[in-house]
């Protein structure tokens, strides 16, 4: 095989092997190319993710200002109840005096 024969063996090669990576660049492209119908239905995909975490924002709104009025109407309650419990024990103590009173005056007149 003298220089030229081996130069246009080369070439030959070289040239197959361009061709074959052409060709399969271009089916690599052809089969991993996303059609129309698949981007539509990932925009729709997109935008109901999109409604989903706005929703659930909202959703953690509404609930963290629940919490926080629920919050508020408990702290009054327990208010009110302390003040219930110390208007009772101010009224038991009064009844045991007056009690105590009655059978203070009922033993003098005995």
């Amino acid at each position: 095989m003298n220089r030229l024969e081996f130069v246009a063996a080369i070439a030959i090669i070289l040239f197959v092997a361009f061709v074959l990576g052409y060709l399969a660049h271009w089916l690599i492209a052809r089969f991993s190319q996303v059609s129309s119908a698949d981007l539509n239905e990932m925009d729709a995909l997109a935008k109901a993710l999109h409604d989903a975490e706005e929703t659930r924002d909202q959703a953690i709104a509404y609930l963290q200002h629940r919490e926080a009025e629920l919050t508020g109407q408990l702290s009054q309650t327990e208010a009110e109840l302390r003040a219930a419990m110390d208007g009772l024990r101010e009224a038991r103590q009064e009844t045991e005096e007056l009690r105590i009173y009655i059978e203070r005056v009922t033993q003098r007149q005995d």
